[in-house]
């Protein structure tokens, strides 16, 4: 693999955006930002683009016809290759809530499929396995299965863990569950992310979950005990809770812009976590799909839980690319450009505890990019040094 400089007009840096210059790529990893071209080597003229580190998904279920519920590695890569082609080079492949075999079977097919990838593989990496659920409440289950909640198990979560050979990196409950806060704690211990999501905890309740150990709230608003003058609920403690991170859903139905604005404010745009919540359907033609084995219909750039009698019901989940969110983000001003790109990658990796491999341009990691034109719509992306086509 060749050494080559990528030239562009603003690279998001772990420091600083720097404008303008040069940013060496030595088989297949990154070397130095300078201002003047490296002599000696061929040069990559992005002029007119915004270079970022590559888009880590951290919520995400799976993506063109394939999920993390097909229980094979063939839809693990499908997915991923497709999410490359998208802007994502990184994600965690997201479980729903079902039986406690089918989860051991969907965690032994993640790592199935990353472990048996060969260097030339092209797709976005598998940073950890994300458990949403099965330790929810049905007061707020949303598009899980409500036959499979179950109260919170550290010995369930080991036996999901050995299955995965140690690729999970973060597990969701509703912290007013039986043993929520010793499961926080035992998985802390582990250095394992716990969010809480899908709850109809009090602010009481999700506080002592988060001083028991939980760091994230998944897709804030969304499944969760609302903000209330008398009771600040899941959201308000997500909103006021220190070093926390809060997951948003940015495609603008889920959450509409002034809510996410209002939550970005009170958290701070570095502990904000751009997420797509993306189902299997994402990137195919609005029809009707299965998710989390339950019939769901695309309609209009949006997932619908199907009703019994054929009508549609809630929201399901969304089919947002996270490219398509960071733009979302700098459409509606509510943040800058370079905040919006660190929310979908840094802020993204850090809050999972994958930041020491992804989410940063640093000298020596693998050199994976997304690349966005002036107006913030996706240029290109690149996987090791390699364009994705």
């Amino acid at each position: 693999m060749r050494t080559f400089a990528i030239k562009a007009d603003r690279f998001v840096l772990p420091g600083a955006t720097m404008q303008g210059g040069y940013l060496a790529v030595e088989d297949g990893k990154f070397g130095t930002w300078s201002a003047e071209a490296p002599e000696g080597v061929e040069v990559r003229d992005l002029t007119g683009c915004v270079v970022g580190p590559g888009l880590v998904d951290t919520h995400i279920h799976g993506f063109f016809g394939h999920a993390t519920t097909d229980r094979t590695a063939e839809s693990i890569n499908a997915s991923s290759a497709e999410l490359a082609r998208r802007g994502t080079t990184a994600w965690l492949p997201t479980t729903f809530t079902e039986s406690v075999d089918q989860l051991v079977d969907s965690c032994a097919a993640i790592a199935a499929a990353d472990e048996g990838r060969g260097e030339d593989f092209l797709g976005a990496r598998i940073a950890g396995i994300y458990l949403e659920g099965p330790f929810f409440t049905g007061a707020h289950v949303g598009a899980q299965n409500p036959a499979y909640l179950i109260d919170p198990s550290v010995e369930l979560f080991d036996r999901w863990q050995e299955a995965a050979d140690g690729r999970i990196v973060k597990s969701a409950l509703a912290a007013e569950r039986y043993g929520a806060c010793a499961y926080c704690a035992a998985l802390a211990a582990r250095g394992v992310v716990t969010a809480i999501g899908h709850s109809d905890a009090h602010y009481d309740e999700a506080l002592a979950a988060v001083n028991a150990g939980a760091t994230c709230f998944v897709h804030t608003y969304n499944g969760q005990r609302g903000l209330h003058h008398r009771d600040p609920g899941v959201t308000g403690t997500a909103m006021t809770t220190n070093g926390t991170y809060a997951e948003v859903i940015c495609d603008g139905r889920h959450v509409v812009p002034a809510a996410i604005k209002a939550l970005v404010d009170a958290k701070g745009w570095d502990h904000t976590v751009l997420i797509t919540d993306c189902l299997g359907c994402g990137g195919l033609p609005d029809g009707d799909y299965m998710s989390g084995g339950l019939p769901v219909v695309l309609r209009d750039g949006l997932c619908y839980l199907r009703n019994e009698d054929g009508t549609t019901g809630s929201i399901a989940g969304s089919v947002l690319t996270l490219a398509q969110g960071v733009k979302n983000m700098v459409d509606w001003q509510i943040v800058t450009a370079e905040q919006a790109i660190r929310m979908a990658s840094e802020v993204a990796a850090r809050s999972a505890r994958v930041d020491d491999r992804f989410g940063k341009i640093l000298p020596g990691r693998d050199a994976d990019l997304t690349v966005f034109n002036a107006d913030m719509t996706l240029a290109t992306t690149f996987v090791g040094g390699v364009e994705v086509q």
